[in-house]
C-alpha cells in the first residue's frame, strides 16, 4: 500500500513540476531557446482569430472560440504589439547563440533578421493605408468570409453571421487608424482614393438578399445534408439582416471618410515625394529583397534583363505570321487570335478554370524525378470574387488549412477574358500552384523539426523568387515545350524584369505613373488595363515587386554554383529539397544553407 502512495506522490510531484515548468515557459524566460520561439509564436497566434481560422486548428472540436471574431485593427493593438516586440527581442538577445548548429543555427539567423527588421520598421509605422484598392480591409475581410471561413455546420454559419455583424467595429478600428495617419500627414495617392471609393460603392449596390456575402452562405448551407430547409432560410435571413443593418452602414462610414480624402489635393507620385521618402524606399528594398542592393543597382539589372529576355521573345515572334509593329503590338495580335481566346461568357470562364486545373494536375503527375519533398495537400483553382476583380492581380494563391480540410487555392482573375490568352496560362499556373507557391507553402506549413515561427515565415524574395524559378523549371523539364507556351513564360519573366525598372523608376527616379505604364506596356505586350493595375500596386506597396526577380536570380545562381562544385554528383531533386526544406529565409541565409549542403556532400 505504501508503494502505491509513494507512486501517487511521485506522480503528483511530476504533474506539479510540469505545470510549474509550463507556467515558467509561458510567463518568464524559457529554459530553452526553442521553447522561447514557440512561446512567442503561440502567444501571437492566439491574438489572431483570423489566422486561427485560416489554419483550422480547433475547427469542428467545439473549442474554436475564435471563429466568430476578427483581428484587432486598432492603433492601440498596434501599440501593444510593438511593446511585446521590444520585450521579446530583449529575451531573445539574452540567449547565447555561439554553440548553435544546423537547423538551430538557421532558426537563430532567421529570428535575428526578423527582430532587426521589425524594429527598423517602427519609424515607418504610419506609412501606407489599410484601406486601399489592392489589398485593403474593405475587400480582404469579405473575401476571408467567403473563401476562408469554412461553413460545415449550423454553428459555423452562426459564427459567419457574427463575423458579418462584427465588420462594423472592425472598420471603426481601421477608421481610427486612418485618421491618425491623416493627422501625421500621410495621404494615399489620388488613384487609390478614387478606385477604393468606386469599389466600395459597387460593393453596397446589390439588394442585401442578393449580396455575395449572403448568397455564399446560402450556397454553403444548402450543401449541408442534415440541415433542414427552414433552418437554411432562417440563417440566410439573419445574414441578409446583418448585411442590411451592420455591413452596409459600416461601408458607408468608410465611403464618407474617402469622400473627404477625395476633396484633397492628392497626387500619384512615388515614395520620393513622401517625407524622408528616399530613406523609406531604401528600407523597403532591403525588407522585400533581403539584400543590400541600391535602387540604382536594381534598376540597371532590370534594364539588362529586359534586353536579354526581349531578344528571346523577338526570336519566337519572328516565327509567327504577324503584322509589322512593335513587340507589344505583335503580342497583342497573337493574343487576339481565335485559337488563343475563350468565349466572354460564363461557359468560357468555366473552361478557363477547368484548363488551369488540368495544367496543374499534369504538372503534379510529371514532377516526381525533380522533387523528393512534395506536399500531400491538393490545390484547387477558383475565380477571384467578382467584387474584387477590377483591382486584383491576374492570379494569387491562398494556403491550405493546417488539417488539410481546405485545399490550397489558386485564384484566377477572370474579369476580362481577353486578358487570359491560352499561351499565358501555363506559366501562371506553375507560379501560383505547382511547383510554385503550393509546393513551397504547403510543405513549409508541415515541416517537422522547425520551430513554428519558421513554418509561418514569409520572406518575399524567397517565396516569390521560388515561384518565379518554378516557371523556368517547368520549361526546363519540358512542360512548356510548345514555342507559344515558352513565349508565355518569357513574357511572364519579362513582366518581373520590367518591375525592377519601373518600381525603382517610380520611387527613386521620379517617373510618373503614366511613364511607368507606357514603358511596361511597350516591353511586356500586356494590356494597358493589366499594366495599370500593376503600376498602381507598386505605388501602393513600394519595393515588393522587386523581390520576384531578385529571389529567382539568387536561386538560379546558387543552383549553378552547386552544379559546378559537385559536378556529376549534383542532383536537381536534392538541390530542390535543400531549398524547400529550409523554408522561407532571407537570401543570405539561403546561400549559407546551400553552401553548407555542398560542403557536406564533398566530404
Amino acid at each position: 500500500m505504501w508503494i502505491l502512495r509513494r507512486i501517487g506522490l511521485c506522480l503528483v510531484l511530476l504533474l506539479a513540476l510540469g505545470v510549474a515548468l509550463g507556467a515558467h515557459t509561458w510567463w518568464f524566460k524559457p529554459l530553452r531557446l526553442s521553447w522561447f520561439y514557440d512561446r512567442v509564436f503561440f502567444q501571437e497566434l492566439l491574438r489572431s482569430p483570423m489566422t486561427l481560422s485560416s489554419l483550422r486548428l480547433l475547427d469542428g472540436s467545439g473549442l474554436a472560440w475564435y471563429s466568430d471574431r476578427w483581428d484587432d485593427f486598432s492603433p492601440a493593438a498596434k501599440d501593444a504589439e510593438q511593446a511585446r516586440l521590444h520585450a521579446s527581442e530583449a529575451i531573445f538577445r539574452s540567449y547565447d547563440p555561439s554553440a548553435l548548429k544546423g537547423v538551430d543555427k538557421v532558426s537563430w539567423q532567421v529570428a535575428d533578421y526578423q527582430y532587426k527588421e521589425q524594429l527598423a520598421q517602427e519609424k515607418w509605422r504610419w506609412v501606407g493605408y489599410p484601406v486601399n484598392p489592392l489589398f485593403g480591409l474593405q475587400s480582404y475581410l469579405p473575401s476571408f468570409l467567403m473563401n476562408t471561413h469554412t461553413v460545415q455546420s449550423e454553428a459555423d454559419a452562426r459564427d459567419y453571421i457574427r463575423r458579418l455583424q462584427g465588420l462594423a467595429p472592425a472598420f471603426t478600428q481601421a477608421l481610427d487608424d486612418m485618421r491618425q495617419r491623416d493627422q501625421k500627414g500621410w495621404q494615399p495617392q489620388r488613384f487609390a482614393v478614387d478606385k477604393t471609393l468606386a469599389q466600395m460603392r459597387d460593393f453596397i449596390q446589390p439588394a442585401p438578399a442578393q449580396h455575395p456575402l449572403v448568397l455564399s452562405l446560402q450556397t454553403s448551407l444548402r450543401a449541408l445534408p442534415k440541415l433542414k430547409p427552414e433552418t437554411v432560410d432562417a440563417l440566410t435571413a439573419q445574414a441578409k439582416q446583418a448585411v442590411e443593418q451592420q455591413v452596409y452602414p459600416a461601408y458607408r462610414q468608410l465611403i464618407a471618410h474617402f469622400e473627404i480624402l477625395a476633396r484633397k489635393d492628392l497626387n500619384n507620385d512615388g515614395a520620393w515625394h513622401w517625407r524622408d521618402g528616399d530613406a523609406y524606399y531604401a528600407d523597403a528594398i532591403r525588407r522585400h529583397t533581403t539584400t543590400r542592393y541600391s535602387a540604382e543597382q536594381i534598376h540597371q539589372t532590370g534594364l539588362q534583363e529586359v534586353a536579354r529576355i526581349g531578344k528571346e521573345i523577338d526570336a519566337i515572334l519572328a516565327t509567327q505570321e504577324l503584322p509589322e509593329g512593335s513587340r507589344a503590338e505583335k503580342i497583342k495580335a497573337l493574343a487576339a487570335r481565335p485559337e488563343q481566346r475563350y468565349p466572354d461568357t460564363d461557359a468560357g470562364r468555366d473552361a478557363i478554370l477547368r484548363d488551369y486545373q488540368a495544367i496543374i494536375d499534369e504538372a503534379n503527375a510529371k514532377l516526381g524525378l525533380y522533387f523528393g519533398m512534395r506536399p500531400q495537400t491538393r490545390v484547387e483553382v477558383r475565380r477571384v470574387p467578382a467584387f474584387a476583380e477590377k483591382t486584383a492581380p491576374g492570379g494569387y494563391y491562398e494556403m491550405p488549412s493546417l488539417d488539410g480540410s481546405r485545399p490550397g487555392m489558386f485564384f484566377a482573375n477572370l474579369a476580362k477574358v481577353e486578358g487570359t490568352p491560352k499561351f499565358s496560362m501555363r506559366s501562371l499556373a506553375y507560379h501560383e500552384a505547382i511547383p510554385g507557391h503550393h509546393f513551397q507553402i504547403a510543405l513549409q506549413m508541415k515541416m517537422e523539426g522547425l520551430p513554428f515561427f519558421r513554418r509561418a515565415s514569409s520572406f518575399t524574395a524567397y517565396v516569390e523568387g521560388w515561384a518565379l524559378y518554378a516557371e523556368r523549371l517547368a520549361w526546363e523539364i519540358g512542360l512548356e515545350a510548345a514555342p507559344l507556351d515558352n513565349l508565355g513564360r518569357l513574357q511572364a519573366e519579362m513582366f518581373r524584369a520590367v518591375r525592377l525598372v519601373v518600381d525603382t523608376g517610380l520611387h527613386a527616379k521620379r517617373w510618373t505613373r503614366e511613364q511607368a505604364i507606357a514603358y511596361m506596356v511597350q516591353e511586356t505586350g500586356m494590356s494597358e488595363n493589366e499594366v495599370t493595375i500593376e503600376i498602381e500596386r507598386y505605388l501602393v506597396d513600394p519595393g515588393q515587386a522587386l523581390a520576384y526577380k531578385t529571389g529567382m536570380m539568387k536561386i538560379l545562381e546558387l543552383r549553378e554554383w552547386s552544379r559546378q562544385q559537385l559536378g556529376n554528383t549534383f542532383k536537381l531533386s536534392e538541390f530542390h529539397d535543400v531549398v524547400l526544406g529550409t523554408g522561407a529565409v532571407p537570401l543570405d541565409v539561403l546561400e549559407s544553407v546551400v553552401r553548407d549542403w555542398v560542403a557536406s556532400r564533398k566530404v
